[in-house]
C-alpha cells in the first residue's frame, strides 16, 4: 500500500504542481523518489507533528494540496489538535496518510499500533476517512480523494497485501462494494481484514453456508441508502475490523443498522476494548486476541447453527 501511495502521488504531482509531501521524519525507502523528483515540494518537517500539521494548514489556505505521511499513532493522536482546529475547523484540503494500520507495528509496541484512530476521527467534523483493502483500493481511493477538497484520512498496512481485483473496481467513496453475494448472512469488513472476510467466506462455503462479503473502504461519509438495500433480507451480519470494537467500523454499522430499525443477529469482531502487554509480530498479536481465521470462523458458525 505504501508503495501503490507514493507511485500514484508522483503521478498526480507531475500534472499538478500545488501537491507537497510532508513528513515527520519517516518514509525512509518509500519517500525518496518523490523527494528527489520535486525537491522544493518535499517537506521534511522533523519529529515535530503538530507544526508539521500546522504547515500543511497553511499550505492548504495558499491554494496547495498538501499529503502528509507518517505512521498512524504519530500523524493522528500526536497532532490531534492540530488536526482539530486548523484543518477541519477550516475544513481545508489536507490530506493525512497514515501507515500501519492496527497491529502492522506490532513488534514495536503499543505505542505503534493503532485501534483508536478511526473512532477519534469519525467525531470530526468535514473529515474523510478511507480504509482500502488492498493496492488496487488504494490506488483508487487516492485518485479520488485527489478530487475532493476536503480533510482526509488514508488508514495504510505496510507492504505485502493480498490483491484481491483482477481489475479495477468501480470504487466512489461513500459506496460499499460488494465483493462476493450470499444469501446466509454477511460479513462488512475494512482495510486488510477484508482479505482474511473473503478467506472465512470460503472455508464456510465448504460447509455449506453461503456469506455475502462487503469492502467498507470508506468509513466516513457512508452511504446508508446504498448499505442498507445491500443489507435486505440480510439477518445474520458481522462487522471485521483491525480496530477497538469502539467507535470504529462496528459502530459506524451499529448506528445506521439501530435507525434503521434493523431486525437481525448483529456482532461486531474485532479489538476488544483493551491495550496489548504482549510485544511481536502483528499476526502473533492477531493469533493472541482471536483475530484469526479459525477462531473467527468458530463465532460465525455457532451463530450460523
Amino acid at each position: 500500500m505504501r508503495t501503490t501511495f507514493i507511485n500514484t502521488l508522483i503521478k498526480l504531482a507531475e500534472k499538478d504542481k500545488t501537491i507537497y509531501l510532508l513528513t515527520g521524519d519517516l518514509g525512509f525507502s518509500v519517500l525518496e523518489n518523490f523527494a528527489q523528483k520535486f525537491p522544493e515540494r518535499f517537506i521534511n518537517c522533523g519529529v515535530a507533528e503538530q507544526n508539521m500539521m500546522g504547515v500543511a494548514a497553511g499550505l492548504a489556505l495558499s491554494g496547495k494540496k498538501p499529503y502528509v505521511y507518517s505512521i498512524v499513532p504519530f500523524v493522528t493522536m500526536r497532532c490531534l489538535e492540530q488536526i482539530r482546529n486548523d484543518v477541519c475547523y477550516q475544513n481545508l484540503d489536507v490530506k493525512i496518510i497514515g501507515v500501519g494500520g492496527g497491529l502492522s507495528y506490532g513488534s514495536l509496541g503499543t505505542t505503534h499500533h493503532s485501534i483508536e484512530d478511526i473512532a477519534i476521527f469519525r467525531a470530526l467534523p468535514n473529515m474523510i476517512i478511507l480504509s482500502p483493502a488492498d493496492a488496487v483500493e488504494t490506488e483508487e481511493l487516492i485518485l479520488k480523494s485527489y478530487e475532493t477538497h476536503n480533510p482526509t484520512y488514508l488508514r495504510l498496512s505496510r507492504d505485502g497485501e493480498k490483491i484481491l481485483y483482477e481489475k479495477k473496481p468501480a470504487i466512489e467513496i461513500g459506496r460499499p462494494l460488494v465483493l462476493k453475494e450470499g444469501e446466509d448472512g454477511a460479513i462488512i469488513a475494512t482495510g486488510i481484514f477484508v482479505s482474511l472476510a473473503m478467506g472465512i467466506i470460503e472455508k464456510l462455503k465448504e460447509k455449506g453456508y453461503n456469506l455475502k462479503l462487503i469492502s467498507l473502504h470508506t468509513l466516513k461519509p457512508i452511504n446508508k441508502d446504498v448499505l442498507l438495500k445491500e443489507l435486505t433480507n440480510i439477518k445474520l451480519l458481522f462487522t471485521l475490523e483491525e480496530h477497538n470494537i469502539i467507535g470504529g467500523l462496528g459502530s459506524a454499522i451499529a448506528e445506521i443498522l439501530i435507525e434503521a430499525g434493523y431486525q437481525g443477529f448483529f456482532k461486531r469482531i474485532g479489538i476488544l476494548d483493551k491495550y496489548f502487554s504482549e510485544v511481536g509480530e502483528a499476526q502473533y498479536l492477531r493469533l493472541k486476541h482471536g483475530l484469526v481465521q479459525e477462531e473467527i470462523i468458530s463465532q460465525i458458525l455457532n451463530n450460523l447453527k
